[in-house]
């Protein structure tokens, strides 16, 4: 989103910000600009293609509702633009390169970085920031999108979340700030890897040499990553409409492909036309081998993975799995995203 833009300009120069996202109320400004002893400096941010001269002096004519500085992001700001946005409690963001802002506490007006060409995110779930942005919204659909609060979330630059942000919004995925239709999980659905291994012989949880080996992660169920039952198994133990019989492959997620490969070689590979006992595939996005739960029946000798990646697995078959879903609404608890 164009706070980010904003956050990292003023920390090219040295200020000191916060966002709404972080605790600034209901009513919050677009980004806070914290200056020494002084009072923070409420900016509202906003976003345009071609600021031109009439469309500064527009701009200008309406105070921020904060009342504080109107702070103006554009890909390019025209010469006479830049002079009307210099005025007392305004400012603007050129992203070819320039910042400028003035209170009566700040007189910013400086090159930065340009930020202007870098290539637009040709689709949204492309990658694996973009399936991990998509499945953290997903995973709380009813929470407002806010770039620095999911960047810290998940370990990315928050550059990175506003493109996917921006791309999702752009598709149609993102309604606002928050999701309010299933076609985000179903677009997620189709980038969703389904590649697995599989193994000859499940792993003993009771063998403590391979369950630290392979990091099981049964004694550190919803702290750390571990193996996650997934899948028609999982889904059965949540309650889900189908039948799960005793003897059926068990599909795990597990932490990185390092352990996909180590189980391979402990518990041997399923001969070709084989029958596999159980099947093994990295986690797509790290918070599948996090969020497990010893949920279900009681009866589960594993964790299970968290529903929405469940769902996301039964959504693979486009026939019998999607039925499924379609009569599976889990426990309160959970969100149900499809």
């Amino acid at each position: 989103m164009d706070e980010a833009l904003v956050v990292d300009a003023l920390h090219q120069i040295g200020l000191q910000t916060s966002t709404s996202e972080e605790g600034h109320g209901a009513q919050a400004p677009d980004v806070v600009v914290h200056v020494g002893g002084g009072a923070p400096i409420a900016v509202e941010v906003k976003r345009r293609s071609l600021v031109t001269d009439d469309d500064a002096r527009r701009l200008a004519a309406a105070p921020p509702p904060t009342g504080g500085v109107l702070l103006v992001v554009a890909d390019r700001v025209t010469a006479p633009a830049r002079k009307v946005l210099s005025a007392p409690g305004l400012g603007y963001l050129d992203l070819r390169g320039h910042l400028a802002l003035r209170t009566d506490q700040v007189l910013v007006d400086t090159d930065i970085t340009p930020v202007q060409g870098r290539a637009a995110r040709k689709s949204a779930l492309s990658g694996k920031a973009g399936l991990e942005v998509a499945t953290a919204l997903l995973l709380r659909p009813e929470r407002q999108a806010a770039v620095r609060a999911l960047a810290r979330e998940l370990g990315r630059a928050p550059s990175t979340v506003s493109d996917v942000l921006g791309a999702l919004r752009r598709d149609g995925l993102l309604d606002g700030g928050a999701v309010e239709r299933t076609d985000l999980f179903w677009q997620v659905a189709e980038h969703w890897p389904t590649q697995r291994s599989g193994l000859a012989r499940p792993p003993s949880p009771t063998d403590v040499g391979v369950a630290t080996t392979l990091r099981l992660g049964l004694a550190t169920v919803g702290q750390e990553a571990g193996w996650a039952l997934t899948d028609s198994a999982a889904a059965a133990a949540y309650g889900a409409p189908l039948a799960f019989r005793s003897g059926q492959v068990h599909d795990f997620v597990v932490p990185d492909p390092a352990v996909v490969r180590r189980a391979v070689t402990l518990l041997g590979s399923a001969a070709p036309g084989g029958q596999a006992v159980a099947t093994v595939r990295a986690a797509p996005v790290p918070a599948a081998a996090v969020l497990r739960s010893w949920r279900g029946d009681g009866a589960a000798r594993w964790p299970l993975a968290h529903p929405l990646f469940v769902a996301l697995d039964l959504a693979q078959d486009a026939g019998r799995g999607r039925e499924v879903l379609e009569a599976w609404i889990p426990d309160g608890q959970w969100p149900r995203a499809w």
